[in-house]
């Protein structure tokens, strides 16, 4: 994991599209503003999981390698 410092108004930058900018620190909150294109997804960490959990249960529920194995 790469750790950076940054203060208010300060910006890194990931790839050539998408910028983090430190909006404002208030005790230990850090409010964070993301410029990224609109093609890519933007989720806070808590809720991709919950995304990602909710498509291995579908994909869970889905048709199996043995039944498709039936079909044909």
């Amino acid at each position: 994991m790469l750790a950076l410092s940054r203060k208010v108004n300060e910006s890194i930058m990931l790839g050539n599209d998408i910028e983090i900018t430190v909006l404002e620190i208030k005790g230990d909150q850090v409010k964070i503003g993301v410029n990224a294109p609109k093609s890519v997804p933007i989720y806070r960490r808590e809720l991709y999981l919950q995304i990602q959990q909710s498509n291995r249960e579908a994909v869970g529920e889905g048709i199996t390698a043995k039944a498709l194995e039936q079909l044909l």
